[in-house]
């Protein structure tokens, strides 16, 4: 007799598994990311009061630690979608049975990787890597040809090429696609659900 939990209790395909295994292991990447993240801001921050006591303040310590924070904002908001703590409101489905309340969470999947897959697109369009490769990665010719600047401006005070620093944008669209995705398996009982113990709230992620 099966019980409630029989829609997980078929083997999942060898494509499915694949795809949560991709999930797992993007998700253990970005966990390692994120922990080398925090503590390169904390170290920024440290030496941006320590220089600034000792009176010879470093200019772009401040521009590091913003970009380092960006980062560990779209990394971490990847992270949060594969462990199901990013932010949800429970109003409705927490009076369906728990079907329904499955299936609302299916769709909740299905509209999350439509966004990443729409993101990923914009991102396509706008980076358009076809576009400065057939310019010869020649920013300046690339840009007088599409006037897409993307390829010839710095950052302010680090002078990073500013290419260098969004690409963080496509790298999480590609990331939450590949969780939301795993997470749609899961839901629609393909796969079973993976459990990710230490992170049964938000406060499990430090």
């Amino acid at each position: 007799m099966h019980s409630e939990s029989s829609p997980f209790d078929p083997r999942p395909s060898a494509l499915v598994r694949l795809m949560v295994h991709l999930s797992e292991g993007v998700l253990a990447c970005e966990k390692a990311v994120v922990g080398a993240l925090m503590a390169l801001i904390l170290t920024l921050i440290l030496a941006n009061v320590a220089t600034r006591y000792a009176g010879a303040p470093l200019y772009w310590v401040d521009e590091a630690a913003v970009y380092a924070m960006v980062w560990l904002a779209f990394i971490g908001a990847s992270a949060l979608t594969r462990l199901r703590l990013d932010f949800s409101v429970t109003l409705i489905s927490d009076k369906l049975s728990r079907n329904n309340a499955r299936r609302m969470k299916a769709v909740a999947s299905l509209f999350g990787a439509v966004f990443a897959f729409a993101l990923g697109v914009m991102c396509w369009r706008w980076m358009d890597p076809v576009g400065i490769a057939s310019a010869g990665f020649d920013a300046k010719v690339y840009a007088g040809q599409s006037f897409n600047f993307l390829y010839t401006e710095q950052t302010q005070t680090l002078r990073w090429p500013t290419w260098a620093v969004s690409i963080v944008i496509p790298i999480f669209a590609a990331t939450m696609l590949v969780h939301t995705l795993a997470n749609l398996l899961e839901d629609l009982g393909l796969s079973p659900p993976r459990s990710h113990p230490g992170f049964t709230s938000a406060e499990g992620v430090n």
